[in-house]
């Protein structure tokens, strides 16, 4: 063993060892503490302490009552900007997750008969490090990866993209943000120079109508909804959806388009806008660049086009375009129907256009609003190393490389000059045999990654699989060569940023439990096992992280360099960027982007952006006649429920078996009953379900939560060109009826 592991596995015995607080608190201003040991020392032992849920994107502040300075139970904040005193189910469960008996306690490496079994620290790290090290060596540095999360505080995604990229000599990496965000991130950066959703949540309650577009926030964001229903302005709702989902029963107005038609209806929607003279010419002229070839454009996209391609009828279309056109403060919002697209972009950058055409941006109750999926994304977007360079920057861009490497005092030769590949490329690559190490952490890729089968057969591929993760039964476990145990939310301290662009605290109010450690000491461990530890010296805690992070920030759009640190934070409820320095704000404060017309392209004009629309990579056929959508199920559900489906609380308010929502049309055809079990069968693999029969989904179309593993065996495997986010919405199926209750026959 070397030296350093040495001195590291003593550091690591003394504090798992320690239960003192003064010994915890003195080991933790000397060497990092690796996140052990007592609660931070902030907070009072018997008090209450504010803040944000590890779950959704939402952001809601939760009060966490602590009695001898360790969490016992939580209430939703009624001071906090965001949620003003409600949560969600799966807020209410929070600290739950915490207390399952699968966590992982100890670092597990895979033995020579195909078990994990367990090992100390320093045994994983060294194993870490040379199987790392030697993959490297034999096929170059190019040929280990990692991806990361969406779920973990931003100055642990910014320590792992760092420790990755500029201290073991990574060049590729992404993030499970692939899966929800990197459309909108995309649709952002092209229409508006930097990846800058405009939106508050106050505009939730001031806009007179609100366009859903894919979006069914009753379900995936409930607070989001609850804030809709404050809206004093009794405003017009209109939900585009091929489903009648539970947002869509609540609105004023339910297009019920053909799936993947939303393209060239928002085209048809800006044709009759230009039409009838409701556009907002002045703002056009002097705030965006496009306008003439965009309106040239949609004059193809006839009312006739329209609604024979969307399956809707002509005074539905004309309703529509009017609510929008006559609105004087028109919200558009929309989330994984539209990103989770073969063609999201575009459709994305469509609503734009129409929020520009009308004018509706940077006003009260406006915007082009993308909705983002995890508690984390949008500081997995701004900081995790992966699509951008941190802060927003380019790898490609030289200033922006020395200017970090000034930032963080390195040679700026360490920082790659070119991005990474994209997850699924970063997955075909170990099919090619240039992958050969993979890190995943923080996301379970063996469930959630589209056409689950060919994915599961890839992993087993790799030379070198490490896991770190909270629990030891995830599916993607099931693959790993070494598995890191992590501490979860609420048991370190960061920060996440929210789908408003607000930054808010987690602390850490629970134990991990055994030797688990908060994924930044992780990080850091690997980085003094690796021998790079030097690099990151000033990164030592998170808290140190966050400065760094606000001089990475400074001058770019998402400047924060005038948060002066957490205890700011603590008291403002959270602080939206951009705030830079010199600058205040007050206590919950909520601003918009673009009040002033200026966006953020050098000319200082938002761009119009537009394309031909194409069909689906996948088209039902005789074979496969009915199209299977897919998306949240329940608001008790969280992707995976890695961790929802700890609390029984949370299982007991959703079904606990998959299944299949069916119109009573084709249940009739296929000669299938209410209670019958079915067979779901793409060309890639068969789930079995329990069939639901309902109106909410059209004849021809099936739909199935996301949120069981047997989903996406059937998925099919596409990905918009120019965000490379999977298309998980739609592919063709088949139906097969079982005989009734006996799951697993053919009948």
């Amino acid at each position: 063993m070397t030296r350093t592991l040495a001195r590291w596995a003593l550091r690591a015995k003394r504090l798992l060892h320690t239960r003192d607080g003064e010994l915890t608190r003195e080991l933790a201003r000397t060497d990092g503490g690796f996140g052990l040991g007592q609660v931070p020392t902030r907070l009072q032992p018997d008090a209450t302490t504010t803040m944000v849920c590890g779950f959704c994107s939402t952001g809601c502040g939760l009060d966490v009552h602590l009695k001898n300075a360790e969490a016992v139970n939580l209430t939703p904040s009624k001071n906090y900007p965001v949620n003003l005193g409600m949560a969600c189910p799966k807020g209410w469960e929070a600290l739950t997750p915490l207390r399952a008996p699968d966590r992982a306690t100890t670092p597990l490496l895979r033995n020579a008969r195909g078990e994990l079994t367990m090992v100390d620290w320093p045994r994983a790290l060294e194993t870490f490090t040379s199987r790392f090290k030697a993959i490297q060596a034999k096929y170059g540095p190019e040929s280990v990866a990692f991806l990361g999360t969406g779920q973990i505080p931003t100055e642990e995604l910014a320590l792992l993209g760092a420790l990755a990229k500029f201290g073991m000599g990574m060049v590729h990496g992404d993030g499970n943000t692939r899966q929800c965000m990197a459309t909108a991130v995309v649709a952002y950066k092209e229409a508006f120079g930097f990846d800058a959703p405009p939106y508050t949540y106050q505009d939730f309650e001031l806009s007179d109508v609100l366009v859903f577009v894919g979006a069914n926030p009753c379900i995936a964001h409930p607070i989001m909804w609850e804030r809709v229903c404050k809206n004093r302005n009794k405003p017009e709702i209109i939900v585009l959806d091929p489903r009648g989902t539970e947002t869509a029963m609540a609105a004023t107005l339910h297009v019920p388009l053909r799936p993947k038609s939303d393209l060239v209806l928002l085209y048809g929607v800006a044709h009759l806008l230009l039409r009838y003279g409701l556009v907002d010419r002045a703002f056009i002229e002097a705030h965006t660049h496009g306008f003439t070839e965009f309106s040239a454009h949609v004059t193809k996209f006839t009312p006739e086009r329209v609604c024979e391609a969307a399956g809707i009828k002509a005074e539905v279309l004309e309703r529509l375009v009017r609510s929008i056109g006559e609105g004087k403060r028109v919200s558009f919002w929309w989330t994984m129907g539209v990103n989770q697209s073969h063609e999201g972009v575009r459709v994305a950058q469509a609503i734009i256009d129409l929020a520009l055409l009308t004018g509706n941006i940077g006003r009260p109750g406006t915007g082009a609003n993308s909705i983002t999926g995890q508690c984390n994304a949008m500081g997995s977007r701004l900081f995790s190393n992966t699509t951008n360079l941190l802060g927003g920057r380019d790898f490609k861009n030289p200033d922006h490389r020395a200017h970090v490497a000034s930032v963080l005092g390195m040679d700026v030769a360490r920082i790659p000059d070119k991005g990474s590949l994209a997850y699924d490329q970063i997955i075909e690559g170990i099919l090619a045999g240039k992958i050969k190490g993979l890190w995943i952490v923080a996301t379970n890729t063996a469930h959630s990654w589209i056409n689950q089968a060919d994915l599961r057969d890839t992993l087993k591929r790799l030379d070198f699989l490490v896991v770190q993760d909270m629990y030891t039964t995830t599916e993607t476990v099931d693959f790993a060569h070494l598995l890191l145990p992590a501490a979860g939310w609420g048991e370190k301290d960061g920060t996440f940023i929210n789908s408003e662009r607000r930054i808010g605290l987690i602390k850490k109010v629970v134990r991990a439990p055994g030797q688990a450690l908060a994924d930044f000491y992780v990080f850091k461990a690997v980085a003094e096992a690796w021998g790079c530890a030097d690099l990151f010296a000033r990164w030592s805690s998170p808290e140190a992280v966050f400065e760094i992070m606000k001089e990475l920030s400074r001058g770019q759009p998402c400047d924060f360099s005038g948060i002066e640190g957490y205890a700011q934070l603590d008291a403002l409820a959270g602080v939206q960027w951009p705030l830079p320095a010199g600058q205040s704000v007050g206590r919950a404060e909520e601003r918009r982007l673009f009040s002033d017309g200026r966006f953020f392209h050098s000319d200082g004009r938002a761009r119009f952006v537009f394309a031909e629309p194409t069909p689906l990579p996948e088209a039902t056929s005789a074979r496969f006649p009915l199209l299977l959508l897919t998306g949240r199920g329940s608001s008790a559900q969280w992707h995976t429920q890695t961790r929802t489906g700890k609390s029984a609380v949370l299982r007991k308010l959703h079904p606990s078996m998959p299944y299949v929502e069916v119109s009573p049309v084709d249940a009739k055809a296929l000669g299938i009953g209410p209670t019958d079990w079915v067979q779901v069968r793409s060309a890639r693999g068969v789930a079995e379900a329990k069939a639901f029969i309902t109106h909410v989904v059209q004849p021809g179309q099936v739909f199935m939560p996301m949120h069981h593993a047997t989903t996406n065996q059937l998925t099919f495997a596409a990905f918009d060109p120019h965000s490379r986010q999977p298309a998980y919405k739609a592919c063709a199926v088949r139906l097969e009826r079982l005989e009734r209750g006996v799951p697993g026959t053919a009948s």
